[in-house]
């Protein structure tokens, strides 16, 4: 079995792009499993992370797949969340949202996404916003 940890933010689209990225895998409905991660910054109401609207959105469309999955939560810095997790859990990949960029910024990735790159000790997959129609 494949296990990937699939790390989510509160962005929709970029969420839902990564789980497709995920989905379409090959097998994925038969030989992948999803931990889907979402970390807290900040959390004084003690939010869980099923209660995300980007983790449900995740959840529901890797069931749809077929894909067996569970959620996963932390709290404090998303880069060393992720890492951590990954190793908790033995992933054998990280997928993760990148962000748009501007002209200058195209080379460098957002902060969690390259200190992730930078430190995983396993492949790490960076997909973008859904496409949208033309």
């Amino acid at each position: 079995m494949y296990h990937v940890l699939l790390a989510v933010d509160e962005d929709e689209s970029r969420s839902t792009r990564i789980a497709e990225a995920v989905a379409d895998l090959p097998s994925a409905s038969t030989e992948v499993f999803v931990s889907i991660f979402h970390c807290f910054v900040d959390n004084p109401a003690g939010a869980s992370a099923t209660q995300v609207g980007s983790v449900r959105t995740v959840q529901n469309l890797l069931e749809e797949a077929g894909i067996d999955n569970q959620v996963l939560e932390a709290s404090g810095d998303p880069a060393d969340a992720i890492l951590e997790a990954a190793d908790e859990e033995q992933v054998d990949a990280i997928y993760l949202g990148g962000r748009k960029r501007s002209p200058a910024g195209k080379a460098l990735f957002g902060s969690v996404t390259q200190s992730v790159i930078l430190s995983a000790e396993r492949p790490v997959t960076v997909a973008g916003k859904t496409r949208t129609a033309e």
